[in-house]
């Protein structure tokens, strides 16, 4: 990339410790790439597509040319004993991906969806599953790819 990109990490800051591994991959991600980042908490993850498009607005709102270059979603739902689990992930999947093909945003998509804490943490794990970090790289890519179809300003 020809300058650094800015990104905005919004995380679910609902299982702290499963955030904190999976923000240190991502953080690790984006420093080893040069990019400048700034961390939006939201309490879960049915909030993480809300953040996203209240950024998205207000770069319309105040008419700016750009603020964020790209978006790393990091969150973790584990299933309970209701449909609560069903309609948190799909409903936060879709509302992200909604906001992706509406702006054409660059978003590296990170929620684990888990069936216990076990697997949450095989995932978040940087020394294996860094899925945090796996989120911040395909972010990144993404921006490659919206800059070489000419959809970013360089």
């Amino acid at each position: 990339m020809s300058d650094k990109p800015h990104i905005m990490i919004v995380e679910a800051r609902y299982y702290d410790d499963i955030m904190d591994e999976m923000l240190k991959g991502a953080k690790r991600a984006l420093d080893a790439a040069g990019a400048t980042y700034e961390v939006v908490r939201v309490p879960g993850a049915f909030e993480l597509p809300g953040a996203i498009q209240m950024a998205v607005k207000s770069l319309e709102f105040y008419n700016a040319r750009r603020r964020y270059d790209g978006y790393v979603v990091l969150g973790c739902v584990i299933r309970g004993e209701t449909t609560h689990y069903d309609v948190v992930c799909n409903e936060t999947s879709r509302g992200v991906q909604d906001l992706v093909l509406k702006y054409t945003l660059a978003v590296g998509f990170g929620l684990l969806t888990v069936e216990n804490r076990d697997q949450a943490w095989v995932r978040a794990d940087m020394s294996q599953g860094d899925k945090g970090g796996e989120a911040a790289k395909a972010c990144l890519r993404m921006i490659e790819i919206k800059r070489d179809l000419r959809l970013f300003p360089r």
